[in-house]
């Protein structure tokens, strides 16, 4: 089984404080990660982290999303992949110090956009890395753009491009909310594209700088992709919680919030 962990730049992040690294939470999900893996010997890993208060507060003052055109941008440009690159390195430092066998990756290193969508990402290199018990680290980067010159790609857009082109199972996407929350204030359990229209105007965007939409971007992309691969199951949780990623990868847990293309399906 293959699974995809999203570990929001909220969690790992301090968003209010620029280049704030909580290094203890880190610590724990990687724990929790390796104790899964040693208990389920079929489960296979990649995980993607976003840029939080490292690669949004660079990217916001310079609007590098919205397109990178002149000499300032592109300087502008380079340093967001630097700050982005330096949070990746911290990631991938306390992952290695728990002993899991991560292989860090520089997605603008083969991204290519068009008009701000993302065509192309080496996936071979990522898929060998798998096969022999790796787990690949990604994290939302700035990518080359065809028209735009430039831009940002989050890390949903890269698990958006990467789930059609290996064979993910699940994907994980955890932050400091119990999932999404309805108008009500209470946690939507499940979103479907039938039931999308009606929750729309309840989702809001993140705390702190966030240059990539927040959790009704997070939640449209996700639908998009379940629409294409009608069997994925995607969660959006908390994690902060002590042991529940533990428990959602060994399927004794099913928290926040469930994305999936219609009640047809039965996804755990």
């Amino acid at each position: 089984m293959l699974v995809f962990i999203k570990l929001g730049g909220s969690l790992i992040t301090d968003k209010q404080i620029e280049n704030s690294f909580r290094e203890a939470v880190v610590e724990r999900l990687a724990q929790e990660i390796w104790i899964a893996l040693s208990l389920r010997r079929d489960l296979k890993i990649l995980v993607g982290h976003g840029s939080g208060s490292f690669g949004h507060f660079a990217a916001r003052r310079h609007r590098t999303i919205e397109g990178v055109h002149s000499d300032e941008e592109w300087q502008a440009f380079a340093e967001v992949a630097r700050v982005a690159a330096e949070l990746n390195y911290l990631v991938t430092s306390v992952f290695k110090g728990v002993g899991l066998p991560v292989w860090r990756i520089q997605p603008s290193a083969s991204a290519l956009c068009r008009d701000f969508e993302l065509v192309h990402l080496s996936i071979g290199p990522i898929q060998v890395a798998l096969d022999h018990k790796l787990i690949p680290l990604l994290y939302g980067d700035v990518a080359f753009d065809e028209v735009q010159g430039g831009t940002i790609i989050s890390t949903e857009k890269i698990f958006f491009y990467l789930a059609r082109h290996l064979p993910v199972d699940r994907i994980l996407l955890l932050g400091e909310v119990e999932g999404v929350y309805g108008e009500d204030r209470r946690i939507i359990s499940e979103i479907t594209s039938e039931s999308y229209a009606g929750i729309q105007n309840a989702l809001g965007g993140s705390a702190g700088v966030d240059v990539t939409g927040g959790m009704e971007t997070k939640v449209s992309d996700m639908l998009n992709l379940v629409r294409l691969k009608p069997q994925l199951g995607i969660r959006i949780f908390n994690g902060t919680r002590e042991n529940l990623l533990k428990e959602t990868l060994l399927e004794q847990a099913a928290p926040g919030t469930l994305i999936r293309a219609t009640t047809n399906y039965s996804i755990s």
